[in-house]
Order: structure tokens, then sequence, then C-alpha cells
């Protein structure tokens, strides 16, 4: 497509030599014997799984986006563009398949960008999958055709930059938009309705492309909505915090009531201090933006539930900002949790160790210790998508449980009469809720890899070995109750308790590869097998190096 709105001025690359940045990884003693082969047991457990899906694939969605793992259909819900292979292409070299490993890359080779089977593109979800598959299996391998891939994604992704005011389209109707301007009319602008985590996760991936190949024009482009974000971070409706949702066409950035770490924001603040350790610590506004957002979210976001074994756990949450008729605002806790937010534990941790804050640390561990206790406390041990809980009074006090609290919670949420507490064990028994929920909106449970992937960061930051059984714990769980004919499916209900296995769904995200089997595999390997002092991870697990000092 031709180039409507070419940049006047392009932000070149930082120079100067990257800052030598602190030790992420903690230093692990040696381990015995029996604890070596226990472990590698566990690892063998999850490559053994990763090998059954990636067969079944090959055989029955080979270069398709995602192998449905019960039917065996193919399905192409990300352009088409093989997503299943190129999410897994990183994922195939760290647990030694090299002859998978080339095989997918000589596939990969061939996948081209110019046909589409959507009528839309999420530009988002095609920078993470695509774009950081490539630049991932690249970086670990060194194989020149992945980064001539990488480079054409990037220049596929770039074109949608290509707006009067250089701001990203972020749903692309890219087969529509390339026939308009062959005929000479269409041409783009930026929308007024751009969910948060769609505008500033770019920045890991068009950063690393720009470092690798030495074009900035690609850090150019994630600069200014980074500059954006920082202009404009101090004057939301919850200061520190931008909005879930933003104005990219009018470069709105702070205006919205909605804020969370969540669905649909996420990571935008995930990016922030990864982004700082890509570029070797020579763009410190990324520092002062991660540490501004986390000192908004912990005084905000994160609260201490209600539960039966007083544990001292965190859930991080959505807050509503309400204005009054006098023009006064009030941050108001809507107290739903999400197994996709538990990725927050893991970026608190790294941030902790980046930049030397304890008390991020801190509330990393009781954030992941809140994932890990959801998970057991459902009977199939595996956390749902969403819930709701009862925020205690203060996170720094104690929290005694108290079961009328609670039942009138339930009634309260099921849009019942709290007052008459006889109806709560009905609904209770109905709903399946384990004490200390008080409705689980969303029961399914998709393959997500956030709760593993924070354990894993955890892990590696803190050397506690508790984090291993719990682990251990989640994936015996997951694999015995997601496992099928073919491969491993999505769950629609974890809350059964009569021992059955739950209803499935035909559903095998490519993230399942590319992601939660990869943190499952890291968990149980050696800590020096991608060491987070050597590489950063992208929202799709995809792990990029950093430069050396």
């Amino acid at each position: 497509m031709r180039v409507r709105y070419p940049v006047q001025s392009m932000s070149p690359l930082p120079s100067g030599k990257a800052v030598p940045l602190p030790k992420i990884q903690a230093a692990f003693d040696k381990e015995s014997s029996d604890e070596a082969h226990a472990r590698l047991a566990k690892r063998d457990a999850v490559k053994k799984t990763f090998v059954r899906c990636w067969e079944s694939y090959k055989t029955h969605a080979w270069m398709s986006d995602e192998l449905a793992p019960i039917s065996g259909s193919p399905r192409n819900p990300f352009g088409g563009w093989a997503a299943t292979l190129v999410d897994s292409l990183d994922t195939l070299w760290i647990m030694g398949l090299r002859h998978d490993f080339e095989i997918a890359v000589a596939a990969a080779a061939n996948i081209s960008f110019e046909t589409v089977t959507t009528d839309e593109i999420n530009v988002f979800e095609t920078n993470i999958r695509y774009l950081g598959g490539f630049l991932s299996a690249y970086d670990l391998s060194g194989d020149k055709r992945l980064l001539r891939k990488a480079k054409e994604a990037g220049d596929m992704l770039y074109a949608a930059f290509d707006t009067p005011n250089r701001m990203p389209i972020t749903r692309w109707r890219l087969r529509e938009l390339a026939g308009a301007q062959a005929q000479g009319g269409k041409e783009q602008v930026a929308h007024d309705n751009v969910l948060l985590a769609e505008m500033g996760s770019f920045t890991m991936e068009f950063t690393r492309l720009s470092i690798i190949t030495g074009d900035p024009k690609w850090f150019d482009a994630v600069n200014r909505i980074t500059a954006i974000l920082e202009s404009q971070q101090d004057s939301t409706a919850l200061p520190g915090m931008w909005p879930l949702v933003v104005n990219a066409r009018d470069q709105v950035f702070n205006r919205g009531g909605a804020f969370t770490l969540g669905a649909m924001a996420d990571s935008t603040y995930e990016y922030l201090p990864k982004t700082y350790a890509l570029l070797g610590g020579r763009m410190p506004v990324y520092r002062t933006m991660y540490q501004k957002s986390m000192a908004t979210a912990m005084q905000h976001n994160f609260y201490r539930p209600m539960i039966p074994d007083g544990l001292d756990i965190l859930i991080s949450a959505m807050v509503n900002v309400r204005t009054a008729d006098n023009g006064k605002t009030k941050p108001e806790l809507d107290p739903e949790g999400q197994h996709l937010v538990c990725f927050a534990g893991g970026m608190l941790a790294i941030g902790a160790k980046l930049f030397k804050l304890p008390e991020h640390l801190e509330k990393a561990q009781k954030l992941v210790d809140g994932c890990i206790w959801t998970y057991q406390a459902l009977p199939l041990g595996i956390m749902p998508e969403s819930f709701h809980m009862i925020p205690c009074p203060s996170i720094n006090d104690s929290c005694p449980w108290d079961e009328t609290v609670w039942k009138k919670e339930v009634l309260r949420r099921h849009g019942m009469d709290a007052g008459d507490i006889s109806q709560a064990d009905t609904v209770i028994g109905q709903k399946r809720l384990p004490k200390g929920f008080a409705r689980i909106g969303d029961t399914r449970y998709i393959l997500r890899p956030e709760a593993i992937e924070s354990v894993f960061v955890l892990y590696r930051t803190t050397g506690q070995k508790y984090l291993l059984e719990a682990a251990w714990a989640m994936w015996e769980a997951i694999e015995k109750n997601t496992r099928t004919t073919l491969a491993n499916a999505a769950l629609t209900d974890i809350t059964g308790t009569d021992g059955s296995l739950p209803p499935k769904s035909d559903s095998m995200e490519s993230f399942w590869m590319g992601e939660t089997l990869k943190y499952f595999y890291l968990i149980f390997s050696k800590p020096d097998l991608i060491s987070l002092d050597e590489y950063v991870f992208n929202t799709e697990a995809h792990p990029f190096r950093i430069p050396a000092p």
C-alpha cells in the first residue's frame, strides 16, 4: 500500500551503551539428585503433552491458525497465517525439538501476509503472536529466515500507523483498505474508541525489531504513543493510570472512568518495565511511568479478600471513578478478579528486582499467592475466568471470616434480597460457590497462561520451592481435565463437584502451546534456561534478548 502520511521527523533509537541492570533471577542452591530427578520427570511430562498437541496440529491443522482439539478441524481466526505454528517456534527451540523447529521454520518462511482469511485484523494480536513469535525464534536461533519474516510482519503492521496523526488502526479491515487505496480512495484514520492494551502494547516488539535491523521507523512509531501516555499520565481521573478506553484519533488518553490492570489494559502496564530492560535502561521514562502506575494500582486496585483460612493474599480488580454532582470524584472498587490479571504478580516481581523496590516484591508475592489460592479453592483445582469476592476493610489488617457477611454478599451479587439469608444456601449450592466467592461470573478455563506465568516469574526471582509444588498441582489439574483424544481443550465450567470431567469446548488457542506449556516447561527446567537476566518475555511469552552492557 502506498504511504499517505510519511514521517517528517524520525525519532532515533537511544544511543550509548546499555546500563548494567540489577540481577532479576535469584541465586539458586544446588539441587540434590532426587530433586533433579523429580524436576526432570515433571518437565518431561509437560514436554510430552506439547509434542502430542504439536503432532495433532501437524496432522489435522497444519498451516492453519488453530487446531480444534475435539473435532480435529482447522480454524483461522487470526488471518490464516498459521498462528499456532508461529507461536510455537520458540517453544520448539526451548524444548530442544530441533527437527520440528526446522520443519516449522521452513513452513513459516512461506507464509504470505498478502492473503488474509478474515475481514478484520486485530493488530494487537498480530503484533504479539506473529511479530513477537518471529523475533523471539530469531533471537534464540539466529536463523535469518525468521528475521526476514519478522520484517515482513513489521512492515505490514507499520502500515496500520499510516494515519494523519501516526496513531495506529487497531482493528484493521486490511483487504477493504488495500482495495480502496489501489483505486485511489479511502484513507485510514485512527479510531476514537480504542482499548488501552491495543494502543500501548507495541513497544517491545517494535523496539526489538528496530534494534535488530537498525531501522528506527518502528521505534519511532511506538515512541509517539509513549510520549502521549507519559504526558497525560498525571491528568487522568485516577492519576498514574490510564483509562480502559482511549481516543487515538484525537490523541486523548486521559478521559474515562474505568481503570484496571486486567483485560483490555494489561500489557500496556506490563510493557513498561520490560521495555526499559529491552532498551538497556537507556529510556528512564519507562521506569518513571511504571512506578507512577504501580503506586496508583497498589493504592486503589489491589484488595485483600475475606476468605475462610484468613491467608494474606491480594486480588487485582477494576476501579470506577465516579463524579458527584458537586464535581468531586470518588474511586469505587469493583472486586472482580480475573484469571488474565494474574500476570500482574510476575510484572511486579520483575519491577521489584529491576528497580530495587522491595514493596513491589511483597505485593507480587501476595498477588501470586492469591492466584494459587483461587486455583486450590475450586473443586477441580482450576481457576475460573472471572469471579467476585468480598474486600476486607484494609489490606494491612487482619480479616476474620464471617459466614453471614459472605452469604449476604452472595445474595446481593445474584440480585436477591440480602436481608433474608435463608435463601443463601440454595444459591450457593446451585451456583457451586466455594467459600469466599460471592459470584463466579465466567466459569470457563480457556487454557490461559497468566497464573503459571507469574508462578514461574516469582520462582525465578525468589527461588521459593513451594512455587514448584503449586505449579505441579496446577499442571496435574489442567492436564487431567482438559485432555482430549487429540490435544487439550478449553473448559466451559470448572465449578463441577460430582467428580466427573468438566464440559469442554472445541477450542485450543495458540497461546496454549506458545505460552502455557512453555511456562510449565520452564519452571521445571534449570533456572539458566531462558534466564530472566538475559531475556524478557513479551505478553505472548516470546522471549527477547536483553542487550549486554
